[in-house]
């Protein structure tokens, strides 16, 4: 089963100063290491519901890999992820509900501090979908959890994340295969809650950039929208939780 975000991808040209550009906006970012091919580099904001933002940056020219292609429109928000609880069956059961998606294939990095962490993804045919990312070592190695979770600002998770894409009907359709669940149609599209967050999906035209991520919505701290000059061009906005 696929139960919550896992985390999002921002790109960005230089990762410590993007570092330094979200802890002005009052986020504690904690170094992640470098990938196992060695391209690419990361650091992690970390929330208290579990997910992340995840900044990374190429170390050197990768034409082959699958996210080298977005530097040629800059830096931003270009990709997102779902955690499966077991990745091989619920890949196997979103394909079992049409869905075409290739994988799981391994993945990994070395942390700073030297130890390595494995996982394993799938990612589906088409850029409206997230991928999956799920563990093979234990999740706390991949993702900081205490101090690391609390934040200046006050932000403790992702309420949503917006995804634009060109046909609202057949992206949904998508998402069912994708999740098993149903989605809930409103005036801005359609909305899959997932844990404590949802995925909305939007008409491309109301999107800044491309199909796919497009703006993020994090919970708690005082609401209002962040600095897009230090967030690295991805719109995001701080909104607070509704009293129960």
């Amino acid at each position: 089963m696929i139960t919550c975000i896992d985390h999002v991808v921002i790109l960005v040209h230089d990762l410590t100063a993007a570092m330094g550009d979200y802890a002005a906006l009052g986020f504690t970012v904690t170094p992640g290491g470098v990938h196992a091919d060695g391209a690419t580099h990361n650091a992690l904001v970390a929330f208290a519901d579990g997910s992340y933002l995840e900044l990374i940056a190429f170390r050197r020219a990768a034409p082959d890999h699958l996210w080298w292609r977005h530097t040629a429109g800059g830096e931003g928000l270009i990709d997102f992820a779902l955690l499966p609880d077991a990745i091989d069956d619920d890949v196997a059961a979103a394909r079992a509900r049409g869905l075409e998606i290739a994988g799981p294939f391994p993945g990994g990095r070395e942390r700073p501090d030297g130890v390595r962490i494995a996982w394993k993804t799938a990612r589906p045919a088409t850029p409206d979908l997230p991928f999956l990312c799920g563990d093979v070592t234990p999740r706390d190695l991949r993702v900081p959890t205490g101090a690391a979770r609390q934040h200046m600002n006050g932000v403790t998770g992702i309420a949503r994340v917006l995804v634009a894409t060109r046909n609202l009907t057949e992206s949904a359709a998508r998402y069912r295969a994708l999740l098993g669940i149903e989605g809930v149609t409103g005036a801005e599209g359609v909305s899959f809650p997932l844990g404590s967050s949802a995925i909305a999906l939007i008409a491309l035209k109301d999107c800044y950039r491309r199909e796919g991520p497009c703006a993020l919505e994090l919970r708690g701290g005082a609401s209002g929208d962040l600095d897009p000059a230090r967030t690295r061009g991805v719109p995001i906005r701080i909104v607070t939780p509704s009293p129960q």
